[in-house]
């Protein structure tokens, strides 16, 4: 998609809001790994999409060694990953190093924002759904076990799942907070909230998949929208799956760029 000049700064908030909060995930579980110029983490979980590598500034042919040191890291730790490349001056020539370094486009992913001083918030929800914010350790248990079951992620990856949000806390100084929808007093839906300077990254939001299309995942981010402007977040951003689309267009987000991913082929 074409970049306008304009939308260059919130392009720039979404990718540093992606990059601060992977580099929070790394300290949660002391994971974060780097090489030169290079980072990357991993959740311990085996998906793709949950370990990250990404460069911050311009890869270069002279990164040979440093991305091989990833692609090890990687396979030290028998993990799939993906390495995220967001729009710049120089992502033609970064994809194009990537796959002389054996990398494969995987997907492109809409990368959404909205400034929350502007964009409407629904102040009505349905009677059939409430959201919370979690603060107990059993709702945060709650959260894990709906976040795990709505993303579908295979049983076997049950137990990596629950060492890695186990890292997570309800500290008040804690940059993240987590939301529990409810549909008719079940928990039906989650969702996660970075909070970075004056930016806010939405994350694990997902619905069990028969209380989806009810109008849950709409009232879940308007709520997290709410949340994130009174704790001074100025814009909030996320990188939307293809069912998630719509619901972030409805609640006030626009798609700025896209976040391309590659794997390797080996």
């Amino acid at each position: 998609m074409t970049v306008l000049p304009d939308d260059l700064k919130m392009i720039s908030v979404i990718k540093n809001t992606f990059f601060a909060n992977a580099r929070y995930w790394g300290g949660l579980n002391q994971s974060f790994f780097s090489s030169g110029n290079l980072f990357a983490i991993n959740t311990g979980i085996d998906s793709a999409d949950l370990n990250m590598a990404w460069n911050e500034i311009p890869l270069a042919a002279s990164d040979r060694d440093d991305i091989k040191s990833i692609e090890d890291y990687f396979k030290r730790k028998s993990l799939p990953f993906w390495w995220w490349l967001f729009p710049s001056t120089s992502a033609s020539s970064c994809a194009e190093i990537l796959a002389q370094n054996g990398f494969a486009s995987v997907m492109s992913i809409p990368s959404m924002a909205a400034e929350l001083t502007t964009s409407p918030y629904q102040t009505e929800t349905s009677k059939s759904i409430t959201v919370h914010q979690v603060n107990s350790l059993h709702d945060l248990a709650v959260w894990e076990e709906i976040s795990f079951s709505g993303f579908e992620f295979p049983d076997k990856t049950k137990q990596q799942y629950r060492r890695f949000t186990g890292a997570f806390n309800l500290d008040a100084r804690s940059p993240q907070k987590f939301f529990l929808a409810f549909f008719n007093g079940k928990p039906v839906a989650t969702a996660l909230l970075f909070l970075h300077k004056d930016v806010a990254g939405l994350y694990f939001v997902t619905t069990l998949h028969d209380f989806r299309k009810k109008g849950i995942g709409l009232d879940l981010t308007h709520t997290v929208m709410r949340f994130a402007r009174q704790a001074g977040s100025r814009y909030i951003s996320l990188q939307s799956s293809p069912d998630g689309f719509r619901i972030y267009q409805e609640a006030g987000f626009r798609e700025y760029c896209r976040a391309e991913v590659y794997a390797p082929t080996t």
